[in-house]
């Protein structure tokens, strides 16, 4: 009867902990969800900062270097592989829409090495080259101080830091437009409650240290 009693608690244990693997994996990109949903609705972007994006691509695809120097749960590096998705897909959106919109002519490129029109290309295209390019430079360095224990964990604080500042993007383009409209009032929640929760889960399994910092600097950020 014992016996029983803890193989019930241990067959609840592991889907408890399946699903919580499977909540941080998704989790992440469920907030964007509804500011997709806004942005299609409405047929503009002003109110979503797609610095955001650049935030979080830059913060993913390093992180996802760093598993390569550090193997930490596969959880968390299947989550940065959706999270570049998600944001590649918010990006293509946002593109597309400005695009239909857009009245004049003029258009940026990666390709004109104008830093003032950094991150404001005109096509979708120019951010995937952006995120080879980088992909391509970060997997340069990583080959060449791999067996650099400061380095892989320098790459794991630099991409911590880079995501918990995701905030910061949102906050100025509200800054600039002198409103909140258009921005999705669930994303936000729904941030606040995932950054709890990873938060929560960086502990119990004992992530590296980079990760619970990031946590618990976006929930004071977020408050």
């Amino acid at each position: 009867m014992e016996q029983g009693s803890e193989e019930n608690m241990e067959s609840s244990w592991t889907l408890l902990s399946w699903l919580a693997s499977a909540v941080m994996v998704f989790g992440g990109a469920v907030p964007y969800v509804p500011q997709y949903q806004e942005i299609q609705r409405t047929n503009n972007t002003e109110g979503f900062s797609t610095r955001v994006c650049l935030v979080l691509l830059v913060a993913n695809i390093l992180r996802i270097f760093f598993w390569i120097g550090k193997q930490f749960e596969l959880p968390l590096l299947l989550q940065s592989v959706v999270m570049i998705l998600t944001m590649l897909a918010m990006l293509h959106l946002c593109c597309s829409i400005q695009s239909s919109n857009r009245v004049s002519t003029k258009q940026h490129h990666i390709t004109d090495l104008d830093l003032l029109y950094f991150w404001s290309w005109s096509s979708f295209e120019d951010y995937l080259m952006f995120c080879f390019a980088f992909t391509l430079l970060c997997a340069f360095v990583t080959f060449l101080f791999l067996d650099w224990v400061l380095f892989v964990e320098a790459l794991g604080s630099l991409a911590v830091m880079f995501e918990a500042m995701l905030g910061l993007p949102q906050l100025l383009q509200n800054y600039n437009n002198r409103s909140t409209r258009g921005m999705s009032v669930k994303m936000v929640l729904l941030w606040t409650a995932g950054d709890i929760f990873k938060t929560t889960y960086f502990v119990i399994n004992e992530s590296p240290t980079q990760f619970v910092v990031c946590g618990a600097v976006q929930i004071s950020i977020r408050s």
